[in-house]
């Protein structure tokens, strides 16, 4: 067939493949048109639609208050922050105006979700007949909120946003199938992802879980400076991307690739400067709202921290946190790099760390010492995931507790956890621990594979990076 069937690869799939006549037999032959990645881009488009149904009833319900949206776990942020951010008006998000200031806040994005917000607002204007922005300038904003006209616009932005959101899962599914050209199915995992379901409409990160795919695929297809471009604008969507040069770094010093290192490195940056630019030409104090906004927060919404603060009644302050979170993001980091350059040196041909393995483990411990964890974060970890540990075992324990915890936060959120006696919500706090415990979970299992390479079915069979594929081609045959 031209690539490894999950039937016969995936135990998990292989047992569910007994109902239906068993795994794919030798002489099977595949269909000419049903090829795997229309098949996983079709489960992609199944998964995506039926998130938005999912979402629909904050959408379609009128007078609701905010604790029946969090009951009904259908929050997205879209529709909020179209008025607050002056979308209603299509103001430039940059905009230095002390008369656009006065009415909006600043969005609180990197620059390139602001850009996507602006432009989706601009296409969500035509679509309602290019209402008369003059006449909203001379209306007050908390009037804004209740009229008619842009109720319905609000949906309409979350629609076209929506539609937008598609097609980045789509392309997402489509590279993330062709990074290991041997096992286009690993990707099932994204495509079918209850996770990609429940959060993929709750913010703008999809954006960056696109980027992050496009690294990877431009990578195995050892093209260091496209892999260096995608990395620099996924940075200037979401920071986490940049931690990508980390992996980067460990994979070219283990194979001595420093010209590799050196082009990605340098191509980061000057796409993330060219990102940037825009943005901050035109208004640079708001442009570092951004970098503000994120250091005065104390423990926020999922964090360990915000866990430890209040079953101990703490108190941490931002500056605090933001050192320790730092410190221990550090060690983090240091550890990965040392695992990266000790694991598989018995057979450093064929045992080379993966970038989606070392990706995930940097990316993850981001996010476990990190002061705040939104619902949506799991996707940056998701494309990172799929491909680091393509078993569906481990993709069913780790996404399960990320499912779990999504289920928590809205409970919190709406008070339904806050004990009748008062206090804080104890069984938030066991929500928080499962999800990281999931996260750490499927970690150790990336270590474990990457100390024991037979463990890894993508390194140790078949789809391995390709600079490390080609630097196998160049070595001396060894008796």
């Amino acid at each position: 067939m031209g690539h490894v069937h999950p039937t016969r690869d995936d135990p998990v799939v292989a047992a569910l493949s007994e109902a239906v006549g068993g795994p794919m037999g030798e002489r099977a032959r595949p269909h000419r048109w049903w090829t795997p990645v229309r098949v996983l881009l079709l489960l992609t488009a199944v998964v995506f639609a039926a998130g938005m149904v999912q979402k629909a009833p904050c959408s379609l319900a009128e007078d609701r208050d905010q604790n029946w949206v969090y009951s009904h776990m259908c929050y997205t942020d879209l529709r909020p922050l179209y008025v607050p951010r002056g979308l209603v008006e299509k103001a430039w998000p940059y905009s230095d105006d002390e008369q656009v200031r006065a009415r909006y806040d600043v969005m609180e994005y990197p620059a390139g979700i602001a850009y996507w917000a602006w432009g989706t607002a601009s296409i969500t204007h035509w679509l309602n007949g290019s209402p008369d922005l003059d006449s909203r300038r001379r209306t007050p904003v908390d009037r804004l909120h209740g009229d008619r006209e842009v109720v319905e616009e609000q949906t309409i932005f979350l629609l076209v946003n929506a539609v937008g959101f598609a097609a980045l899962a789509l392309l997402s599914t489509w590279l993330l199938a062709g990074v290991h050209r041997g096992r286009p199915w690993d990707a099932a995992a994204f495509a079918l992802s209850p996770a990609l379901l429940l959060t993929g409409l709750v913010n703008w990160d999809l954006l960056a879980v696109a980027l992050v795919a496009g690294a990877l695929w431009a990578w195995t297809r050892d093209r260091p400076m496209l892999t260096g471009v995608l990395v620099g604008l996924g940075a200037a969507t979401k920071l986490y991307p940049l931690f990508l040069l980390g992996a980067l770094l460990v994979i070219c010093l283990r194979r001595r690739h420093y010209a590799r290192f050196l082009v990605a490195t340098v191509w980061a940056v000057a796409a993330w400067a060219v990102a940037n630019a825009p943005a901050y030409l035109t208004g640079p104090e708001e442009w570092k709202v951004f970098w503000s906004f994120n250091a005065d927060r104390t423990a926020d919404l999922g964090s360990l921290w915000m866990l430890v603060d209040q079953a101990g009644d703490v108190g941490f302050s931002a500056h605090t946190i933001n050192q320790w979170s730092w410190i221990l993001f550090g060690a983090w980091c240091l550890a990965v790099f040392v695992i990266g350059m000790t694991a598989g040196r018995r057979d450093p041909w064929r045992a080379v760390p993966r970038l989606a393995q070392l990706g995930y483990l940097i990316v993850v411990g981001f996010l476990i010492v990190n002061k705040v964890y939104s619902p949506q974060y799991v996707l940056w970890l998701l494309p990172l995931a799929v491909l680091a540990r393509p078993r569906w075992r481990d993709q069913i324990v780790w996404q399960a507790c990320e499912v779990f915890y999504f289920g928590t936060v809205w409970w919190y959120l709406g008070g339904y956890l806050a004990p009748a006696g008062g206090g804080d919500a104890g069984f938030y706090w066991v929500g928080i621990a499962v999800r990281v415990l999931g996260e750490l979970y499927l970690a150790a299992v990336i270590v474990r594979d990457l100390y024991r390479p037979d463990k890894d079915v993508v390194g140790g069979r078949v789809g391995i990076d390709a600079p490390v594929a080609a630097a196998r081609e160049r070595a001396p045959t060894r008796a």
